[in-house]
Parts: C-alpha cells; sequence; structure tokens
C-alpha cells in the first residue's frame, strides 16, 4: 500500500504520548497550496512548521506550498480596545489580497484570542465576530478553497492571577495588559459557536478541548503548570498540541521527535516566507519589519528546500 494511503501513529515528542488515526486523510490530493491566517499564536509559527514537517514526511512526493499569515493584534472584527497603541489590524483589510496573490487550495482560520478586547461577554462584540467569521468563510468558499476553521486556545489566568495582572468584572476598562479575570469564558462561547458550523467549513477543528484537558491533568500534580507566561501566547508545547489537533482532524502521521533538524530547518524557512509574505499582501500592523521581496524569499526557500528533502530522504 502506497505511504500516503497508510494511517500511523501519531506522535509528538512534547507530550509523549501515541495515538491511532483512522481519519479521511484532508487535503486531498488536489490540495497542496494551504494558507494559514490568525493572530500573533498563528504568527508565532511553531505549529504550522510542526504541521509541515508532518504533511512532508507522511507524503514526501506531494508538492507542498505552505504559507503562514498570521499577523500579532489581528481580529475579524475590527474592534480595538480603549488605550491599545494603533487601531487593531483586521483580516478583511487583507483578506481578498491574501487570497488574491496566494491563491490558496486550502485556508486554516484561527481567530478570536483579540476579538472579544479581553473585556466581559457581551451580545455587541459577540455579533461582530460572528459577522467577522461569515465573511471569512464567505470570501474563502467564493474563490473555491477548503476551508479549515479552528477554535481559538483557551485563555489561562493563572500565570496572570499568580501576578496580579486580571481585573475584576466591575472594572471600568480592560485592554491585553489589564485583562477580565474571566476572560475564558468569553473565549468558550465563541468556540462553542465555531463548532455549530458545520458543512460551512470542510474541517472544524476544536483547539481549546485538548488543551484544556492536558492542562487539567498536568495540574493535578504541578499545580502552578501553566503553557503560556501570559495566558495568551502559548509556548512550543502549547503549539505542540494544536498540531497535533490539526494533524488527529487530517488523518496524518508525525515524526517530528526524530527529524528535530528538518523542523528547524522548515521553520526558519516558513518564518522567512511570512515576512516576505506579510510584506507582499501588505498590512496595517504598525511595528512590523519588512520581509524580504518575494522574489529573493522564494529564491532562499528552494535553497531551504533542497536541504529539506535530503533530510526527508534520510528519514526512516
Amino acid at each position: 500500500m502506497p505511504r500516503h494511503l497508510l494511517f500511523a501513529t501519531v506522535w509528538i515528542a512534547s507530550l509523549g504520548n501515541c495515538v491511532e488515526v483512522q481519519a479521511d486523510r484532508f487535503p486531498p490530493a488536489d490540495a497542496n497550496r494551504i494558507l494559514f491566517l490568525g493572530d500573533s499564536i498563528t504568527y508565532g509559527g511553531h505549529y504550522v512548521a510542526m504541521v509541515e514537517a508532518a504533511l512532508r514526511l507522511a507524503e514526501p512526493e506531494r508538492k507542498w506550498t505552505i504559507v503562514n499569515l498570521g499577523l500579532p493584534s489581528e481580529t475579524c472584527t475590527g474592534l480595538t480596545e480603549p488605550g491599545h497603541p494603533f487601531p487593531r489590524p483586521n483580516v478583511h483589510e487583507r483578506l481578498d489580497r491574501a487570497l488574491a496573490k496566494f491563491d490558496p487550495d486550502v485556508v486554516v482560520v484561527c481567530y478570536g484570542m483579540n476579538d472579544g478586547i479581553y473585556y466581559p461577554f457581551s451580545d455587541k462584540r459577540f455579533q461582530a465576530y460572528q459577522h467577522g467569521i461569515d465573511l471569512l468563510i464567505e470570501k474563502i468558499k467564493a474563490v473555491g478553497a477548503r476551508l479549515v476553521l479552528m477554535t481559538p486556545p483557551p485563555f489561562d489566568p493563572l500565570p496572570l492571577r499568580a501576578e496580579g495582572k486580571l481585573r475584576a468584572g466591575g472594572s471600568e476598562k480592560f485592554s491585553w495588559t489589564a485583562i477580565y479575570e474571566d476572560y475564558d469564558d468569553v473565549m468558550a462561547r465563541y468556540s462553542k459557536w465555531i463548532l455549530r458550523q458545520g458543512n460551512r467549513a470542510d474541517r472544524l477543528i476544536d483547539l481549546r478541548t485538548p488543551i484544556l484537558r492536558y492542562l487539567d491533568k498536568r495540574r493535578m500534580t504541578q499545580p502552578e503548570f501553566s503553557l503560556s507566561s501570559d495566558g495568551v501566547h502559548l509556548n512550543r508545547q502549547g503549539h505542540a498540541l494544536i498540531a497535533k489537533s490539526i494533524l488527529l482532524a487530517w488523518g496524518y502521521t508525525s515524526d517530528i521527535p526524530g527529524n528535530e533538524p528538518l523542523l528547524q530547518l522548515i521553520e526558519r524557512r516558513e518564518l522567512m516566507l511570512r515576512d516576505a509574505w506579510l510584506t507582499h499582501v501588505g498590512h496595517k500592523r504598525p511595528g512590523m519589519a519588512a520581509g524580504l521581496p518575494l522574489e529573493d524569499a522564494k529564491r532562499k526557500a528552494a535553497e531551504f528546500q533542497r536541504e529539506i528533502d535530503t533530510l526527508i530522504k534520510a528519514a526512516p
């Protein structure tokens, strides 16, 4: 049986467990151009690189083209909390350009963490989030791309509570530096709605539940354990949980633990291309360093790819 038809063991070193996978493979064979959209969690790039490494190891004959276009501070709502140093960028300002310039077969979307603007729940903000996701679905489907819609990860109040940096519900103002103490209740509502979208997406992926389960398990013996220093941005272990959730949903195997050099190469290549594509597409987020001209970045990426292919051929 060809390697790409096998359903094998998913293993991610930082999680230390194996899971047998028997799901239908995704993306289909004619869908090799994958675009990741999201906020700073996606921009960080670790989970995107882990997923790419797994795909390349599982199906080395496929001509994968994977681009991370995450952008720090971004929302899908256009909302910005008072006191934020600049208006939060809205993905819809750049979405049409990103779809036209990259021409994806698959778009993976993860928004929500910034969209509640770190305040208690309100119907008005929730409706803005629903409208923003609805518009994403509409535009992605209009260009014929397949859509993977992911819930936002949970907000973890534990590290900020220990530092006294959370605010009670009756406070006058909240922000990313003064977060509502029960902000994860907002993320829970947003996530629940995402998972009700059914066949509006080609895949729905619950990032929230596996992360919460992992935290609960670790805190049984380590009460202060966290995957984030600020409750929002996950560390590499948290990114591995996101990668695992994607791989399980797509039915792929990951050989990441035995290929750390491969993962490092893919991540270096991905970050270079990320910056080049962000500059090429354009955005409204201030303070971002310009990437290489896209054609220069593609040439360098080809050099990386030769090294990556060599490591893949040598993989057991």
